[in-house]
Order: C-alpha cells, then sequence, then structure tokens
C-alpha cells in the first residue's frame, strides 16, 4: 500500500481516508488534470486471482459507463509500481449516516435528499447496475445539498464465488452474491432476500433506499439488533416500527416506505421510479395544506383543494345541519398508483351519500374497498377476498353490503364484523337491490338466470322472474328497488334485441305475471333513484357512453317527460354502467376503467424488445405460421362488449381491422397455411366459429353453431381439425375437435367431470397440450395423445402431466421440441419435449418471471394472453404501457341541480 507524498503514476497521496473490505482509499492530487481524486487500492489478495480480476475489470467497465450527476463517478482502473486501484471520483461533503447521527431529518430535507438517491438508483437501473450495498454511510452530501451516491456496482465487482462469509467482524458483509447461498451487504440495510443469501435484483436497492428514507425521517433504523445475527434475523422476520414515523409524514408517503419495505420482493416496487413519483407528487402540493395524521392503507388523492372544502360541504349537508343550499359541485378522486380497479369498474355509493365501495386489486388480490367521503380516508373490507361475480350492493341503512362468495349470498358489516351468509346460491349473484322490509332481490346468473328474492335475515330463494324462451330471453339481472319496496327494475337480455332493456317487475307477481314491455330499450341495466319532487324519481341509464336520467313517475310506473343528459363518456362492462347515485343528490361515475395494454415482444428471458399496435383491450395474440402477421381479438373503448379482430402486418408496420366491432368477434387462431383466421363471434346468441379470409376480403362465414360457447385455440398443422374449448351455461368446460374433412363433425375428447381448456396442437398433430383441474381445482398442463382415423377422432390417449404446482397457456415452439407455459405466480417456464413416437418430457426450467396475467375480476381467473414467435426466440405478450394511470372516480354533489335547470 502506498505512503503519504509518495507519487505513484501521475497520483500524488495526500491522506489515507477510508479501509474496508474493498480496500483501503486514499485522497491524491492528479497532477496531469489538476484535481482531487479518491484512490481504492485492490487488496493483494484479490489482485493475485487472475479470475478474479478478469471479473473485476469486465465490472469496472460497465460502472465506468454511468454518468450522473448523483452518481460518484468512476475515472479509470490503473496498475503502477505493483498496485491495482481504482481512479474515483471524490467528494467533499458530509455522509448522510454522519448527518443522520444528529436525529431525524425534516420531512422536506428528507424527500430532497432521498429524491437525489432515487435519481441515481434510476440512472444505474436503467444500465442494469446494481448497488447491492446502498446504505447512509455510501451517500455523500456537498455543501450545495447535492447527493452523490458512492461505491455503485464495486460489491459486485469485488465479489468472489469461492470464500465464505465472515460476518463477526463487522455489520458490513463484503462478500460475494451472484449465487444464492452467499451474503452481501450492510445488514441494517440489506434486503431479506440477501440475508437469506438469494441472489437479488434491483428490488434489492429499493429496499434499503426504503430503510434510507425510514432513517431520515425518524431518526432510527428500520431494522437493527446488537449483533448482526439479531439485525439480519429482524430484517426476514421483524417489522419497523410505524409509529415513529411523525404524525406529518404524507400517507403517500407512508405508502412508498410499506412498498419498498415489502419482504416478499414480488410485492415491492419494481422500480425506484414508482418512488419517485410519490416524491414528486408531495413537492407539487402546496405546503399550505395539512396532511391528515390519520394512517390508511389505502391513501386517496383529492385533484384540487377545493374538493376537499366541498365535501366538507357535503358532509354537513347530509347531517342535516343549517347551511347555505349547495350548488352543483364537481369533483375527482384519483386512485394512488399501487392500486387498480377492477376491469368490470364495480363500485357502490352508500344510499347516505357518505361511503363508496369499489372493487380493486393490490398486491394481495381483488377485494372490497370502503372510501368515507367524510373522513377522506379507504379501508380494506375484509372477508371479500372471494367475491365473484359483481357488482356487490348495499343494505338500505348504509351498513351493510351484500355480495356473492362460495356459492353463496353473504351480507358483511362495513364496520368490520365477518360476513354472514343470507342463503346458498344455484349460481352467482349479479348484482341486487336491498328494501326497507329487509327483502333482498338479485340476478341468479347460471342458475335459474332469473330474479329471486330471499330474507336479509337468512332464507330460501324463491323465484321472482324467469326468461322467457319464446322471446329468447337469456338473463333477468342488475335489479334496482323502486320506493315502495315491492315494485323493482331489472336488465332483461335477449336475443331479440327490441326486447333487451329495462322492465319492471313485483314480488307481488308470479313469474309467469310479470310486464313483458320494456320500460327502456337500452343496452345497460338502469338505477332508479328519488328525486326531489313528490313520488317523482330518475331512472339512470345510458346511452352509450352518455349518462341520461329519465323522470318517472312512481305512483303510475310509468315515464314522464324526455331524458336529460347528465354526462358524456361514461363506460360500462358488459351491462354494468359505471355509475351510481344515492339518495342525497352525489352521483359517482367513470369513463374507461379497463386497463390498456399493449402487444409487446420480449425475448426468452423476458426483456422488451419492442411494441407493435396502439394500446387497447386485446384478449389474444396470434401471430401467423410465417411470423409475419398478429392477429388479435380487441374491445371497443366506447363499449367492451364488442370486439373486432385487429391484423398487424409486421413487415410494412400497417395495423388494420378485418371485421367490424357490431358484436363479440375475438379469439383468433390461424389456419396452418395463414390465409384465415378462425374466431368466435355472436351475432345471434352463443358463441359460435366463424372464419374469415386474413386479408378481410369477404364476408365471415358461419363455421360450427352449437347451444355451447365455444373459443378456437388451435388448428392442426394439416388444416383439417380445429381444437376449441366449449364452455356450457354452468361454466363448465370441455377440449372439443371440429374435423372439417367429417362434416364438421364435434368430438369431445375428455367428456368427464374435469374442466379442459385452451388446448394446442403439437407441430405434427400428434399430441395436444391443453389445461385441466382433473377434478382438484388445480389447473394443471397436461399432454394427451390425439388419435383419429380418416377424420374420425377418438377420444382415447394416454396422458402425461407435465407441470407442478400449476400451469396456463401452454404453447408449443415451432417444431415440438418444446413446450411453454405460465404458472400463478407470475413465472414463463419451458420443458424440453420428445413427440416423434411417445412422448416424454425434461424438467421444467424458468425463463422468467414476472408474467402480467389478464385478470378476469367476475372469477378473479387469472390467464395468458400471449404467444411464441415461429422462430423461438421471442414471446409476444401483453404489458401496461408507461404512464397508464386509472380513469379517476368522478362526483358530482347535488348533481339534481341540472335537472332543475
Amino acid at each position: 500500500m502506498p505512503e503519504i507524498g509518495q507519487t505513484i503514476s501521475h497520483f500524488r497521496i495526500l491522506e489515507k481516508i477510508g479501509v474496508g473490505g474493498m480496500g483501503e482509499v486514499y485522497l491524491a492530487d492528479d497532477t496531469t488534470l489538476d484535481r482531487k481524486v479518491a484512490l481504492k487500492f485492490l487488496p493483494e489478495a484479490f489482485t493475485s486471482d487472475p479470475e478474479r480480476m478478469a471479473r473485476f475489470e469486465r465490472e469496472a467497465k460497465l460502472l465506468a459507463s454511468l454518468n450522473h450527476p448523483n452518481i460518484a463517478g468512476i475515472y479509470g482502473l490503473e496498475q503502477a509500481d505493483g498496485n491495482r486501484f481504482l481512479v474515483l471520483e471524490y467528494v467533499e461533503g458530509e455522509t448522510l449516516q454522519a448527518r443522520l447521527s444528529k436525529g431525524a431529518l425534516p420531512l422536506e430535507e428528507a424527500l430532497a435528499l432521498c429524491r437525489q438517491i432515487a435519481e441515481g438508483l434510476e440512472a444505474a437501473h436503467e444500465k442494469g447496475v446494481i448497488h447491492r450495498d446502498l446504505k447512509p454511510a455510501n451517500v455523500m452530501i456537498t455543501d450545495e445539498e447535492k447527493v452523490k451516491i458512492l461505491d455503485f456496482g464495486l460489491a459486485k465487482a469485488f465479489s468472489d464465488d469461492t470464500q465464505s462469509i465472515d460476518t463477526s467482524q463487522s455489520p458490513t458483509l463484503t462478500e460475494a452474491m451472484t449465487r444464492p447461498g452467499v451474503i452481501l451487504g450492510t445488514a441494517a440495510y440489506m434486503s431479506p432476500e440477501q440475508a437469506k443469501g438469494k441472489s437479488v435484483d434491483k428490488r434489492a436497492d429499493i429496499w434499503a433506499f426504503g430503510c434510507i428514507l425510514y432513517e431520515c425521517l425518524t431518526g432510527k433504523k428500520a431494522f437493527e439488533g446488537e449483533t448482526v445475527t439479531e439485525t439480519l434475523a429482524a430484517v426476514i422476520r421483524g417489522e419497523p416500527d410505524w409509529n415513529e414515523l411523525p404524525t406529518t409524514t404524507p400517507q403517500n408517503i407512508q405508502f412508498a416506505l410499506q412498498r419498498c419495505l415489502e419482504k416478499n420482493s414480488k410485492k415491492r416496487f419494481r422500480d425506484i421510479a414508482d418512488v419517485q413519483i410519490e416524491i414528486e407528487a408531495i413537492r407539487d402540493i402546496d405546503k399550505t395544506v395539512s396532511v391528515p395524521t390519520r394512517r390508511s392503507w389505502l391513501p386517496w388523492s383529492v385533484t384540487i383543494v377545493v374538493c376537499l372544502m366541498a365535501l366538507v360541504l357535503a358532509f354537513m349537508y347530509f347531517r342535516g345541519k343549517t347551511a347555505p343550499p349547495i350548488e352543483e359541485t364537481f369533483l375527482q378522486i384519483v386512485f394512488p398508483g399501487y392500486l387498480s380497479p377492477s376491469t368490470e369498474g364495480a363500485f357502490a355509493l352508500s344510499p347516505d351519500g357518505r361511503k363508496l365501495a369499489f372493487y380493486a386489486v393490490d398486491t394481495e388480490g381483488l377485494r372490497i374497498w370502503i372510501y368515507g367521503f367524510d373522513s377522506l380516508e379507504s379501508h380494506l373490507l375484509r372477508g371479500t377476498e372471494s367475491i365473484e361475480g359483481p357488482p356487490f350492493f348495499w343494505s338500505p341503512n348504509s351498513r351493510f353490503i351484500a355480495f356473492s362468495a362460495d356459492g353463496k349470498l353473504k351480507k358483511v358489516d362495513v364496520t368490520g364484523s365477518p360476513p354472514e351468509k343470507i342463503c346458498d346460491l344455484s349460481g352467482v349473484a349479479v348484482g341486487g337491490a336491498w328494501n326497507r322490509e329487509d327483502i333482498i332481490i338479485f340476478g341468479d346468473y347460471r342458475g335459474s338466470n332469473g330474479i329471486v328474492q330471499v330474507p336479509a335475515e337468512r332464507g330460501k330463494p324463491s323465484q321472482v322472474t324467469m326468461p322467457n324462451p319464446e322471446r329468447k330471453e337469456q338473463l333477468h339481472y342488475l335489479p334496482s328497488f323502486l320506493p315502495d319496496g315491492r315494485h323493482f327494475i331489472y336488465f332483461c337480455k335477449s336475443f331479440i334485441s327490441e326486447n333487451t332493456g329495462v322492465y319492471i317487475g313485483s314480488l307481488d307477481l308470479k313469474p309467469e305475471e310479470q310486464d313483458t314491455e320494456p320500460l327502456i330499450t337500452t343496452s345497460t341495466a338502469a338505477r332508479y333513484i328519488p328525486g326531489v319532487e313528490p313520488n317523482i324519481g330518475y331512472l339512470l341509464y345510458l346511452n352509450g357512453q352518455t349518462l341520461m336520467a329519465q323522470p318517472f313517475d312512481e305512483k303510475k310506473l310509468k315515464r314522464i317527460g324526455e331524458s336529460v343528459k347528465i354526462s358524456d363518456r361514461v363506460s360500462s362492462y358488459a351491462e354494468f354502467g359505471f355509475f351510481s347515485a344515492s339518495e342525497t343528490s352525489v352521483l359517482v361515475y367513470r369513463g374507461d376503467t379497463s386497463p390498456a395494454s399493449q402487444p409487446t415482444w420480449v425475448d426468452v428471458k423476458g426483456k422488451p424488445l419492442g411494441t407493435i399496435g396502439d394500446p387497447g383491450i386485446y384478449y389474444r395474440l396470434a401471430i401467423s405460421p410465417d411470423g409475419k402477421h398478429v392477429a388479435a381479438g380487441t374491445a371497443t373503448l366506447e363499449k367492451p362488449g364488442d370486439s373486432y379482430i385487429w391484423f398487424s402486418d409486421l413487415t410494412r408496420n400497417v395495423t388494420s381491422t378485418i371485421t367490424s366491432p357490431q358484436s363479440d368477434n375475438s379469439r383468433p387462431i390461424w389456419s396452418p397455411n395463414g390465409n384465415e383466421i378462425i374466431f368466435l363471434s355472436n351475432p345471434d346468441g352463443p358463441y359460435n366459429l366463424y372464419r374469415k379470409l386474413a386479408n378481410g376480403a369477404a364476408k365471415k362465414e358461419l363455421l360450427y353453431d352449437s347451444k355451447d360457447n365455444k373459443f378456437p385455440t388451435s388448428c392442426s398443422s394439416d388444416g383439417r381439425f380445429v381444437l376449441y374449448t366449449a364452455v356450457d351455461q354452468n361454466e363448465n368446460s370441455d377440449l372439443c375437435v371440429l374435423s372439417l374433412e367429417s362434416n364438421n363433425q364435434e368430438t369431445r375428447l375428455l367428456p368427464n367431470e374435469s374442466n379442459e381448456s385452451d388446448g394446442h396442437f403439437s407441430p405434427n398433430t400428434r399430441w395436444i397440450a391443453y389445461v385441466s383441474d382433473d377434478q382438484s381445482g388445480v389447473n394443471e398442463i397436461y399432454v394427451r395423445e390425439f388419435l383419429y382415423d380418416s377424420g374420425s377422432v377418438s377420444p382415447s390417449g394416454a396422458s402425461v402431466k407435465v407441470s407442478e404446482g400449476g400451469g396456463l397457456g401452454p404453447r408449443w415452439n415451432h417444431d415440438g421440441t418444446e413446450l411453454y407455459y405460465c404458472t400463478e405466480d407470475g413465472k414463463v417456464l419451458a420443458v424440453t419435449v420428445e413427440t416423434e413416437t411417445v412422448f416424454k418430457k425434461g424438467e421444467p426450467r424458468i425463463l422468467f418471471e414476472d408474467f402480467p396475467y389478464f385478470l378476469t375480476p367476475s372469477s378473479q381467473a387469472r390467464f395468458p394472453v400471449w404467444d411464441v414467435h415461429p422462430d423461438g426466440k421471442q414471446f409476444l405478450i401483453l404489458q401496461t404501457p408507461l404512464g397508464y394511470s386509472p380513469a379517476p372516480f368522478n362526483v358530482i354533489l347535488n348533481w339534481t341541480k341540472a335537472l332543475e335547470q
């Protein structure tokens, strides 16, 4: 090691400024460029190992490419006088560790410093560089309050795959972490996966950042113990003391901390940019606005301060206090970045207008959340994890919510009591209403498909309405009580368009006695809201995307006058419009709620390679056999129930449509020669199989129809067979084969009690890979032999289970030597297979993780939307575009003012 005053190469050593497991650090003068630098001399044991030095040089070249104002730079790697040393940027100032030794930092100062740390991390992560040892001692603060992160990436550069670790000397553990079983980092700031000796990614830096931010705000370490062992135990099993956070800590910063310090890395923020968004949100808020001191797991952001004032006035109004009349007031409530509303957009305003129940997904799944207008806070409604078939509905006293789950209709007290059973269901309750006599009505979807009633205190359901087969009615659901509590409106869906609309029903009539004249002919359900005038209310419904209010005489049960437009661009899902109103003149609605996604190419490691088309709603992606075209089922934003076949010519970078969006045209598959598209469509009722020329010429042609819904999945390589999933009215699914050369003969391959779906022919048509729950309830990937003779298909054939622990979305590569599939937890796996004479499989291996699933909230079913390119080197998947944010809730207070003008 050098001596003070010694000159090595063109560097004059001034003083020793540090020592650690990565070597000794000296302050030096660069006599050539006339600047001060830091020289880090590498240990002799390190430099004497040629393999380690070669790896170090490779890492050093990557680190030297980092060029950001918040990262201390690496100027070079030198060798002189028998020494190997790094030439580093010298940063004058104090470390963050020294500043924190004086106690917690003021909020504004803490956020300003941590924002700069986040910016430096983001720049490094974009180049694939992870710090791995981020801690306050590695953060320098200059006299101008500029942050410089030191030793970026050096932890990996110095790693040694052969040495074990010794944690007894220092809390700084400086050994390798490039393979499982070896720990690296500083104990108090290392992530749980580091503490367990597992390999890490950039989320380890995000964890360390969370530890630093917590310490800046509290003056205390998030995790600590008297020994390194105790500290590591706290990291793995303990939780920070959230009560240490100052009461003035903004709720979105609390949320950011919680997401940074998630022990499960998959639930942690994926990108440090997510944290920056939360910090910038605080920086943009007027500093005079006070921050609520109560903490909530679901903080909300109101878009403008005047909205808070409006809510206070509204709350006074609801409580009946003397106050001036409230004029019509508009405001928005924006979803925070960590929470996504369900794709069905289900939400319901309580009758008293004080609470908004909505269905949303966070890292734990889909549940109901309750937002209080009076408290400006939200909470999870526990016990709703297994909900199916939203929308849910409120009791008239605004205390309970009724919902369908686990084959039962349940009710749950919004104050926190566990759910109670109301009745068993023959199907799923889709939409309902609850009157003041404690009678509940709901749509019995997949059961009788009519409206049934049941006492709210438990009982046996009885039929109120039934679909009329002579009128080709399919469903009665989404009811809403009228003020007398005996009459109600409901939506009737029919294969005959003029019979589809809103009808009046009565609890005092038998099913066959109900009125058969539509009240309103419309494609979405209506809801009744009492008005200001006696006996006059309003039917709220959608005309396209326009929310309309139709005056209605409660006594005569008739429409009166003309409908009034309330708002444009209100979205819907199927027959459920995204609007809800209270009896206290509060209206909530939303625009488009479908999470836009974009077809994205990724390589076999999951790295994005580029996108095609525009963001939208895609239900399937199908790559042509020659790899030059892509077809997809795409929903219209105006009416998600309708969809069309979207087509992309990859060679010319041109997109087009080959069907109209006047019905549901979706789930395309290619003929083996690439000339035709086979898809589903439902112009006359069930989803039937159609085909059309891929160039868009000629009309679509009906290929096969039956009473079941049919979802095409694969064509055989010789073009003789079409494989599809048949789904009956009870949602049972079977694999079916259509023989095109035998007068479209249908064969059910596995006529049993299991559910099978998503079948795909192997390239030699000898095998079918598919998904089955095999009566166990767990979806797994199977491969079954496909037997046929002169177009006649046999349902027999041996099967082999390919996946272990669940599997979805099987896809073959172009020559049938590999089979790909996804797991429920977001892994993409590959299995090497033999398919010539007998089927043999190898061990599944992980290609990449964090696969973005399409989520169906009504059943909470997750399924992959993806396909494999014929070259086997890339996949086409759906990803949410950068910058996407869900549509906010639009709130109108005293909305009936618009009807009085």
